[in-house]
């Protein structure tokens, strides 16, 4: 039993441990966009010009999302960038969703033609907006988020394309960060760097503010700066990344073609990226970046309610995909840094290690209740409170690093959501792995998270956390 747990531990803090070292700034990559980022943009934009600006197609699912929608337009009608195509797909939302945007947008019928090649819900109509010249609607028949984002694909006219959650906004260089990542051919899909919307401050365009967040959300903006900047930068490194975040992915559209666009499941984002790398297994030369100066922000879940909604969703997609892609994991589980980290890290340590190391626990109470078990816990409770204080501070550091950091007024807020994160957040993390998993083959629903309704644009800091 002791050589048993001793195994578990090394191995629960050795991917923590390699992912912090590997993300330090000294394993930048050819292809990663230097520290200044606002300088080297700014340059490359004066040498460049408009001209050089490949075309992208913003495709944007709405499925009631009244509540978030004035956010979303209005940046993408101030996107400093030129040649985009910007598509809301209206997924048959319930609400007023469509009679927004036709207020919103000035809607009138228009004709686009779809590519033939990937399959979707029928397509009610196609709108142009009458204000905004680049802003397309394609109103469908409900399929879900996999099923919106197909007929987006079919209908955008740009060899880019870029997926964000209604959600989402986007910071004004942020396309600009993916145009220049993606001079390089080699790259056919990539990742944005997502923060907290809810703590997006508009006294500075590179500062974050945990003034009027809750503590849930705090915690979510440490879990958020720590899977981007450590986990997420370390596996592209390592050419391992299994998830591109559906909040802000970006794709060349005869890749998403190629693969068949996306599967109707439960986690859309894992399964797309995956079936990506099984396409490229065999190009040496192709790969997918994460590009940390492409920055958008996503609103999170401010309840215990939703958040629960959200992890259990994300847990059970890593389950279904694990299944799905059983036999490319086999075969590859040695040779491709994808199928590796996914089985060992997020499958057997991430999952699998929870219900194991509950279980001696239990073992331990109930044979020995006046010996070890206490030991072990307190042993490792010490060992997960040193390496937490370290990783929280390492992903700040980082996240300054790249430009983007907290008032020093800000420290006691800080300190407590470290302390929260460490003694309580994991743990409801721990419980959200083992039920989600569980659920998975007695409930696959989707569970859409409330959106708040708040407007992200007003100049006064108090709609802004």
């Amino acid at each position: 039993m002791d050589i048993l747990i001793t195994i578990f531990f090394l191995l629960s803090v050795t991917f923590p441990v390699l992912h912090l070292y590997h993300s330090i700034p000294w394993f930048r990559e050819s292809g990663e966009l230097p520290k200044k980022r606002n300088t080297r943009l700014k340059d490359w934009m004066r040498v460049h010009g408009h001209e050089e600006e490949k075309g992208m197609s913003i495709l944007i699912p709405c499925f009631n999302e009244t509540g978030i929608l004035e956010t979303s337009i209005k940046n993408m009608r101030s996107l400093p960038y030129s040649k985009v195509q910007i598509l809301y797909i209206n997924d048959g939302s319930t609400d007023e969703t469509m009679d927004y945007l036709r207020e919103m947008l000035s809607l009138k019928k228009c004709t686009l033609h779809p590519d033939g090649k990937l399959s979707y819900e029928k397509v009610v109509g196609t709108y142009h907006s009458e204000l905004y010249p680049n802003i397309y609607v394609v109103d469908k028949e409900n399929g879900g988020k996999a099923d919106a984002l197909n007929a987006g694909i079919e209908y955008s006219d740009q060899e880019i394309i870029v997926t964000l959650d209604a959600d989402t906004i986007l910071e004004d260089k942020a396309l600009h960060a993916v145009n220049e990542t993606l001079e390089d051919e080699n790259v056919v899909a990539a990742g944005g760097m997502v923060h907290v919307l809810q703590t997006k401050s508009n006294h500075s365009r590179h500062r974050l503010s945990l003034r009027n967040a809750n503590m849930l959300l705090r915690v979510q903006v440490l879990d958020f700066l720590k899977a981007f900047y450590i986990s997420k930068l370390s596996l592209v490194r390592f050419k391992g990344l299994a998830v591109i975040s559906g909040a802000f992915g970006i794709f060349r559209k005869q890749v998403l073609q190629d693969v068949g666009g996306y599967r109707k499941t439960i986690g859309e984002d894992i399964d797309i990226t995956l079936r990506i790398h099984k396409l490229i297994a065999n190009h040496k030369n192709m790969r997918i970046n994460f590009i940390s100066e492409a920055v958008g922000f996503t609103e999170l879940p401010e309840t215990w309610k939703d958040l629960t909604k959200q992890r259990l969703r994300w847990q059970k997609a890593y389950i279904d995909c694990i299944i799905h892609f059983r036999s490319f994991f086999g075969k590859t589980l040695l040779s491709k840094a994808v199928s590796f980290f996914y089985v060992f890290e997020a499958f057997l340590i991430g999952t699998l290690a929870s219900y194991i190391m509950t279980i001696i626990v239990i073992v331990n109470m109930v044979h020995d209740p006046q010996n070890s078990y206490l030991n072990y816990v307190l042993f490792y409770m010490f060992w997960i409170f040193i390496f937490g204080v370290v990783y929280d501070l390492a992903a700040l550091r980082l996240g300054k690093y790249y430009g983007f950091t907290f008032h020093w007024k800000e420290s006691f807020r800080l300190l407590s959501a470290i302390l929260f994160d460490i003694l309580i957040y994991r743990f409801v993390t721990m419980y959200f792995v083992m039920y989600g998993s569980i659920s998975y083959f007695f409930n696959k629903k989707w569970n859409k998270v409330e959106r708040t309704g708040r407007n992200y644009h007003k100049k006064d800091s108090e709609n802004v956390a």
